[in-house]
């Protein structure tokens, strides 16, 4: 939510700075998230004073050139070179000195310097009113005032408004604060807690009356449910033009784009006061009478975006005696807004049920400043003061009169809330005993009645307007953020207890993954559970049944709960990319979602992802890629830090996969990684490998806490390391090779490694030569020579006779 300063200072006077004012209302709540400069002419004209042209004769080397002499305030005159075809003498003129920075249509600067033109001196520009940010035309240069004295700084003249902005960063819950009026009444409250006495100034509305009634509107609510309030006034003999510059400046200041003098009048109201309203041309309401009702399902609408909606049967729909002319609370209809013909207005101020517009609003994906506000709920007891300061503001505007009674249809009148302050529960929450004249004093400048006052408590009446204020707890929470959370101490004493819960439990071992993750390179994400149905295309192994919908999506893009991380982390990996960061390694623990028929389940998972290069390239050492091995040996790395390292590797099954293996522990899959295919990558705008590991986190929680650790003796007795070099055929692999070492000897054969592997010249085709070293060890006594040697030989005979090795 944009706010802008100018604007909150015409309903609470402060010469704070706004740096000092958006420090006060993020400790109310309200947290400013930036504050931002607006211009209403870009640059400030800076720069731009008032000339007089003394002279201007026809330039010596130009037919379209001028030679001017200007007096621009100082000593002596300075000489000009101008384009222009209507300068002359005797104006005066908009004059750009040296140094000063104009501005494109686009937005580019360019400074003004000392130059040469055709070989005449030019010290400044004569300026258009298009280079100066002051209009389109660029006809001629502007001629201004003959009054006006030179030297006068050209924005003193068309009073250039400077003015800063606001972004609050506004919770739901805080509807009441959704304008400036709202805003500047927390802002009372909180000076009013630093002794500043600052009053709320409201816009008065005394000069509202009835000039006629010549144009009344029946107003017929259907549904009242729907619509507990609702307030409506006729305008006649309006003009519709543009809107003045203040009002113009103040819509520009919070992003807005002017349109004209009725629309800018009922948008400047609404984030004035937090009242939407809307303007109908009073000659396209049939029957002169305006019907409150839902519709039937089906029937088609055109809104004023120029989409034909087809409505829902719990629409809530404004109607004329014929049609449909607006949905209630969302958007207006294309055929009864206000256009640069119309003369009469029938102006609406209302409130409507806050769920029936959350639910219209989403069902035809359409959010507005109006909807943003019905739907979160606004003050019912402000309708008719809104409609007053909107037709006022037009009868100002645009000319016009009151031609109608007010319409005020509130059969039941929405009641405050009662509710009962406890200051034992007040300091028991807030954790400190705020005196009972300040919470009195902050109750009161919140609006909030005091009924009665008794030891122990208070009975309070909450104003309707703050729905988020139902409870004793709600009210605590009202005192704190007044009282300021900065000035509640904190005490000396720490209590901490001490857990009595297993070592296996998810978040301790989570933490133990996750920092031996951190400390091999990698970066913790956290995805968007929510993600699109057109990833289940991507992957056979997903299907659509098995997707959990929201109910109230955001956006199609983020509608469905996700099946799996891997679209999720290479969005976060596509994103990287793109912004120059091509070496990644990643990891995420987080949850997937599936429908299997009336049931819902979710499953944990840990994802790792890898691309580019594992470590950068140094003086002596050159970028090194992250490839499937060093994948692997990461995986392997988690499961062993857990104890689970008996597992087998088998071929992936995954269809993301190019190259995959599962890792898995009896009949129970541990992992599934590899390379991701090219075809996914594409969708991602990725062009670069991209390796994926999906851990089955649940699994592997459940299988380490049955895993039991053993402790032995370190041994005291050496170990003997042999080495073969063995002449194999192509296709055995090292596996076969360690198996049968396994089955040879299992007693005192502790280790296996191939160290080296070699093919190509010198040895016979199809052949390999595996370099393998072996490593003995008794933890009893020291092995002789002859039980090594007799090791070795058995070792030797079984990979001549069952794998065909050859000793090299």
């Amino acid at each position: 939510m944009k706010i802008s300063y100018n604007w909150l200072k015409q309903f609470i006077k402060t010469d704070w700075t706004a740096e000092q004012t958006g420090e006060l209302l993020t400790d109310l709540g309200l947290e400013v998230e930036g504050i931002d400069t607006f211009q209403s002419v870009k640059g400030g004209l800076e720069g731009i004073v008032v000339g007089e042209v003394l002279t201007c004769e026809q330039h010596a080397n130009a037919d379209k050139l001028k030679v001017t002499t200007v007096n621009i305030g100082e000593d002596t005159p300075v000489q000009i070179v101008c384009g222009a075809p209507n300068v002359a003498a005797g104006q005066k003129v908009p004059v750009a000195t040296i140094g000063t920075t104009l501005y494109t249509p686009e937005g580019e600067a360019w400074t003004i310097k000392k130059g040469k033109i055709r070989g005449e001196e030019s010290f400044g520009m004569i300026c258009a009113e298009d280079e100066l940010g002051l209009g389109q035309s660029h006809a001629g240069i502007m001629v201004l005032d003959a009054d006006l004295k030179p030297g006068t700084a050209a924005a003193e003249i068309f009073e250039v408004e400077n003015d800063q902005v606001f972004e609050i960063g506004l919770t739901p819950n805080r509807a009441d604060a959704m304008s400036h009026y709202g805003t500047a009444r927390d802002l009372k409250a909180g000076l009013l807690q630093k002794e500043i006495h600052a009053e709320l100034i409201t816009p008065s509305v005394s000069a509202f009356h009835v000039n006629n009634r010549a144009s009344r509107v029946d107003v017929d609510i259907r549904n009242k449910d729907l619509a507990p309030r609702y307030c409506g006034v006729s305008i006649s003999n309006i003009r519709v033009t543009e809107s003045p510059k203040w009002l113009q400046n103040r819509l520009k200041a919070i992003g807005l784009t002017p349109k004209n003098n009725i629309v800018d009048a009922t948008n400047y109201v609404l984030h004035e006061l937090g009242q939407p309203l809307h303007a109908f041309d009073l000659n396209k309401i049939s029957g002169q009478k305006v019907i409150v009702k839902t519709v039937e399902a089906g029937t088609k609408f055109t809104t004023l975006d120029g989409i034909e909606r087809e409505l829902h049967e719990d629409d809530l729909m404004i109607c004329d005696a014929e049609k449909p002319m607006c949905i209630a609370g969302v958007l207006g209809g294309a055929h009864s807004g206000v256009t640069e013909n119309t003369t009469n207005v029938f102006l609406e101020s209302a409130y409507f049920n806050p769920v029936s517009i959350r639910k219209t609003a989403k069902r035809h994906g359409i959010n507005t400043d109006a909807s943003f506000r019905f739907e979160r709920g606004i003050d019912p007891n402000f309708t008719e003061y809104a409609l007053k300061r909107a037709a006022l503001l037009i009868i100002e505007l645009a000319g016009g009169e009151i031609s109608s009674e007010i319409e005020d249809t509130y059969p039941n009148k929405i009641d405050d809330f009662q509710v009962r302050l406890s200051f034992e529960n007040a300091k028991r929450l807030i954790g400190e005993e705020i005196p009972k004249d300040t919470i009195k004093r902050i109750l009161m400048s919140l609006d909030i009645k005091i009924n009665n006052v008794t030891e122990t408590g208070l009975g309070l009446t909450i104003p309707a307007y703050r729905n988020d204020v139902q409870r004793e707890a709600d009210v605590i929470e009202e005192i704190l953020r007044v009282y300021g959370y900065n000035n509640v101490k904190t005490t000396d004493k720490l209590n901490a207890s001490i857990s009595n819960s297993s070592r296996f439990e998810d978040h301790k071992l989570q933490n133990i993954i996750g920092n031996q993750l951190a400390a091999q390179g990698f970066f913790e994400i956290m995805a968007n559970s929510l993600t699109t149905p057109d990833y289940i295309a991507l992957s056979e192994q997903l299907q659509a049944e098995h997707n959990i919908s929201m109910l109230n999506p955001l956006s199609n893009d983020l509608s469905v709960l996700r099946q799996s991380l891997l679209f999720s982390g290479l969005e976060a990996v596509s994103h990287n990319i793109n912004r120059r960061r091509p070496n990644l390694k990643l990891f995420e623990f987080g949850k997937t979602y599936h429908q299997y028929g009336e049931n819902r389940e979710e499953f944990k998972h840990l994802s790792l992802f890898v691309t580019g290069s594992k470590a950068s390239e140094t003086w002596n050492t050159p970028a090194q890629k992250g490839d499937f091995f060093y994948l692997k040996g990461i995986i392997s790395t988690i499961l062993e830090r857990l104890g689970l390292n008996r597992f087998r590797t088998v071929p992936g099954s995954s269809d993301i996969f190019s190259e995959g293996l599962k890792l898995e522990l009896g009949k129970t899959k541990l992992v599934e990684f590899g390379v991701v295919k090219s075809k996914i990558l594409k969708d991602f705008d990725i062009n670069q490998e991209v390796l994926f590991a999906d851990f089955n986190w649940d699994a592997i929680i459940d299988v380490a806490k049955h895993n039991k650790t053993r402790f032995t003796e370190i041994a005291k007795h050496p170990e003997v390391r042999r080495d073969f070099a063995l002449l194999l055929n192509d296709d055995v692999t090292f596996e076969s090779i360690y198996t049968l070492a396994k089955q040879t000897e299992k007693q005192l054969l502790k280790e296996i490694n191939l160290f080296d592997v070699y093919q190509g010249k010198n040895l016979p085709e199809g052949k390999k030569s595996y370099a393998v070293s072996f490593i003995l060890q008794d933890e009893q006594k020291t092995l002789t020579d002859k039980q090594i040697d007799k090791i070795m030989s058995k070792l030797q005979a079984n990979f001549e006779n069952k794998l065909g090795a050859e000793l090299r």
